[in-house]
């Protein structure tokens, strides 16, 4: 599948411009001299995808659902835990669980491997205002770029399936959090960094005792706005077989059907919202027990 893909593409290369044949020939010099990191790159993001999916299969699904608004009870508000629970039984009587399962893993594949990549890399441009002069462009191009232009290369480097989908997925969700992290640590106050240094704390300590709990607000909203962009692509992956709910709105737009499309939509929405508020809360500890909570959870059914 590869090779016939490579073959497309170079037939399509004299078509290009000269910036367009530039890029071609990068792709086939990658496709020619990079084989084994690129298969290195394949297997590590399937088994990470395997893992992930592997773990959200594990417990029932009334019992992830369960789990979820527990959570949701305990990091936000009871309305909130009822509403996961409603919203994920909707899933299921939809019979779209397995295939938002599937979206979830693909997206928390992709959104780990944002921020395994974009925190330390918002850290050093922080520090080493080099680095941010160098960063700053990428990241501008990859924030402008379309995203269906990253589908491309994507599968001419990996072909079909979740490898491509996750890869794409990333280069479009890191930009946020590499941002933030570095508005986040540069707007620490200078009389905390100060104070650190004047304790005698080194360069490590003054960024994990100092910089980073400070920064940590900012650092969740890259967080939560990178989690969003990689969800946001669910549809877009799935026109190089991602799979997932983005299949079923796919399928949707290419059959005209209205209501296969609306489902596949609604559960992209109930997903969405979950993570959004589910995140959004781990930049803050919870401001009421779980006692006050299930206690407001029993006013909302009026149990006396």
């Amino acid at each position: 599948m590869s090779h016939l893909l490579s073959e497309l593409w170079l037939a399509q290369a004299s078509e290009a411009g000269a910036v367009g044949a530039t890029a071609d020939s990068i792709v086939n010099w990658l496709l020619g001299n990079g084989g084994a990191l690129f298969s290195l790159i394949n297997t590590v993001i399937l088994v990470l995808t395997a893992i992930v999916e592997q773990l959200l299969n594990a417990p029932a699904p009334w019992l992830l659902a369960l789990v979820v608004a527990l959570l949701g009870l305990w990091r936000v508000s009871a309305a909130f835990g009822l509403l996961s629970l409603l919203g994920l039984n909707l899933v299921q009587a939809m019979g779209l669980w397995e295939l938002m399962v599937s979206s979830l893993a693909l997206v928390l594949t992709a959104s780990l491997l944002a921020l395994a990549i974009g925190l330390p890399l918002g850290v050093l441009a922080a520090r080493q205002r080099s680095i941010w002069q160098l960063t700053r462009p990428l990241l501008d191009l990859m924030q402008t770029m379309p995203a269906f232009v990253y589908l491309i290369p994507a599968v001419m480097l990996f072909s079909t399936g979740a490898v491509p989908s996750v890869i794409a997925t990333l280069i479009f969700a890191m930009p946020p959090v590499v941002r933030l992290t570095v508005l986040g640590i540069r707007q620490v106050p200078a009389d905390l960094i100060e104070a650190g240094r004047s304790f005698g704390c080194s360069e490590w300590q003054l960024l994990t005792k100092v910089q980073l709990p400070n920064a940590l607000p900012t650092l969740m909203t890259g967080v939560n706005q990178t989690i969003m962009l990689a969800l946001s692509m669910v549809v877009i992956a799935s026109m190089i077989g991602g799979g997932g709910l983005g299949d079923v709105v796919l399928r949707g737009i290419q059959q005209l059907n209205i209501g296969l499309g609306f489902e596949g939509g609604l559960a992209v929405v109930i997903l969405a919202v979950i993570l959004d508020r589910l995140s959004q809360s781990l930049s803050t500890p919870p401001s009421r027990s779980v006692r006050d909570r299930v206690r407001s959870l029993a006013m909302l059914w009026r149990i006396r």
